[in-house]
């Protein structure tokens, strides 16, 4: 590398952090943006102009050395106006998403070019681009500015649970480095292995499958970062760590990047807090009320919310329920099983709109979360000693729901092993199991306590995130900048 283009090791670094364009991505890498910051590094966190727009104001103490980079999606055809991340996108319309963020490749390049050519007075060129599990283009761009990557990857459960050998050649494929296996796993239902195999399938208006994408952003960069530790998931972690090894890519854990003590801020343009919700679980005895939330972007059928709300009703608990509006239902009052308010009124709280997670997790009268499993939300609950009652959809869920009832936090609800479907009456079992039932109940209670020890271990996280700037640092230090050389593609 000349002389020109090389940063100074000396002095606070300057990272370039790209999350995917979903905000279980995009919020807690903002916190590791944050973290970066408030030890006086820069950060050019990228994204689009809406997700910008959405996302939370960047606190105090970091917003002087965060930029963020709002970079417009290219437009494709057939992909609605304002559709920027994966919660506006309609069913069957996913594929021209990933075609216009493949597109995001020139605008990125742009903005990484001018960012080293600008380099200067007092200006630091990047030292690091920070990409995504996806963006297998971000390291081409990267390596043609003598800029080295780092890949961030999914959990190691994840990477562990959905181990298969790909069918197109893939290289260094990210699955294949941990020993790849063709038969489905005994703890796998067949509903998941199936939607497994369809990330080895080309996208639509896309031309390339989700493994593929993953596989050559692996291959083509200098170093993984995870968001976990060993504390964590110890067994899975120390898999991917090894077989990363054998292909000279360094992991580097990034602790959990728990939220802050503010963690429940909204995003900018959230719909307002409807007081009613907390209002009603200010009145309930404590560690009465499960709390029931799968995200924003969990697919479920109308009949499937109707036998969740069902379970709940049978489990005869009282529940706080964050309820999204299932696709193609149009009225608010559509969603619930007719009579359904009146039935549960005075034990079951339902909330249509935006709630503060958080606070109701922390909230004393909460004592068990119905969660989908997103690594954000196993995260948010075992804060606070919350058990789980866990019902996976997909990603990475099953993987995470997995390792939690291994760890004897919570009970999975019980589901058909061929489509994934579920009652009323495995939701209720689940809900009773988990709250009523003193024996089950006192197991669940003391592991997830157990599991809080590890997720608010802050010296712990903040170490991790020590470490993993430690190592930029060294790299950035070394002469020979030994960034990775991508293997030639027809997919690049």
């Amino acid at each position: 590398m000349d002389a020109g283009s090389k940063s100074s090791s000396s002095g606070p670094l300057h990272l370039v952090i790209f999350p995917w364009l979903a905000f279980g991505h995009l919020l807690p890498y903002l916190e590791l943006a944050e973290r970066v910051a408030s030890r006086g590094h820069r950060v050019s966190f990228v994204s689009t102009p809406r997700n910008i727009a959405r996302l939370p104001p960047v606190r105090p103490a970091a917003a002087a050395r965060v930029d963020l980079v709002a970079l417009p999606l290219p437009r494709v055809d057939g992909l609605p106006d304002g559709a920027e991340c994966t919660n506006d996108v309609p069913s069957g319309k996913f594929d021209l998403l990933w075609k216009a963020f493949d597109a995001l490749a020139a605008p990125f390049a742009e903005f990484l070019g001018a960012a080293c050519r600008d380099a200067g007075d007092g200006e630091r060129r990047p030292d690091w681009i920070i990409a995504d599990t996806f963006h297998h283009w971000a390291p081409l761009v990267a390596l043609q500015h003598k800029v080295p990557c780092a890949m961030l990857l999914p959990s190691a459960s994840m990477m562990v649970g959905w181990a298969i050998r790909s069918s197109e050649p893939a290289g260094a494929s990210m699955f294949e480095v941990l020993g790849a296996v063709e038969e489905r796993r005994m703890d796998m239902p067949c509903y998941e292995w199936e939607q497994k195999a369809a990330l080895f399938v080309a996208d639509g208006a896309s031309g390339m499958s989700i493994m593929k994408r993953c596989s050559l952003a692996m291959e083509r960069c200098t170093v993984a970062a995870m968001r976990s530790c060993p504390e964590w998931e110890p067994e899975a972690f120390q898999q991917v760590a090894a077989g990363l090894k054998k292909k000279n890519k360094p992991l580097i854990p990034l602790g959990l990047v728990p939220p802050s003590p503010d963690g429940g801020r909204r995003r900018a343009g959230s719909m307002s807090t409807d007081n009613s919700t907390m209002q009603w679980l200010d009145a309930q005895p404590a560690k009465s009320v499960v709390y029931v939330a799968l995200g924003s972007e969990v697919p479920l059928r109308l009949e499937q919310v109707h036998e969740l709300a069902l379970g709940l009703e049978l489990a005869g608990t009282r529940f706080l329920w964050a309820l999204r509006k299932p696709a193609g239902v149009d009225a608010a009052d559509d969603v619930l099983p007719p009579g359904y308010r009146e039935r549960t009124n005075g034990h079951g709280h339902v909330a249509m709109g935006w709630v503060p997670q958080i606070a109701i997790l922390a909230h004393a009268a909460v004592g068990a979360f119905l969660t989908h499993c997103g690594r954000n939300s196993l995260v948010e609950g075992l804060m606070f000693g919350n058990p789980l009652i866990m019902l996976p959809i997909f990603t990475d869920q099953g993987p995470n729901a997995r390792l939690m009832e291994g760890n004897k936090v919570g009970l999975q609800v019980r589901r058909d092993d061929t489509d994934g479907s579920f009652d009323r009456h495995g939701v209720a079992a689940a809900v009773r199991a988990v709250m009523v039932e003193e024996e089950t109940r006192r197991v669940f209670v003391a592991n997830a306590l157990r599991m809080q020890k590890i997720v608010t271990d802050k010296e712990l996280h903040e170490r991790y995130i020590d470490e993993f700037i430690q190592q930029l640092v060294s790299h950035v230090a070394d002469s020979s900048c030994n960034i990775a050389t991508p293997v030639p593609s027809s997919s690049s």
